[in-house]
């Protein structure tokens, strides 16, 4: 199995973002009442491998579509802002 990437973020005030690409190895999505990326950090500097493209390595939304045994199946996902929260836009409920 290979982990889904991060296509696109548009969470620019997170370490992990720099020109909307996510360089964190693996994130983390969903908590009980949302997708939420659980990865999801602000720090005074930048985080994660610049080099690295960021992948989705676990999500707990196990009634999304793309869910197997809390694995995304999505091909990627895209991350961005539903209303003041940074969630997973590719969810979709099953």
């Amino acid at each position: 199995m290979e982990m889904p990437i991060v296509n696109e973020c548009d969470a620019t005030d997170c370490a992990y973002n720099q020109h909307q690409a996510c360089h964190a190895l693996a994130i983390t999505v969903g908590e009980p009442a949302n997708p939420r990326c659980d990865t999801f950090t602000t720090a005074t500097s930048p985080a994660g491998d610049p080099g690295a493209v960021g992948h989705v390595g676990a999500c707990k939304m196990s009634d999304c579509g793309h869910n197997v045994n809390l694995e995304c199946q999505a091909p990627g996902i895209t991350v961005g802002y539903q209303e003041n929260i940074v969630d997973c836009l590719t969810y979709a409920p099953a």
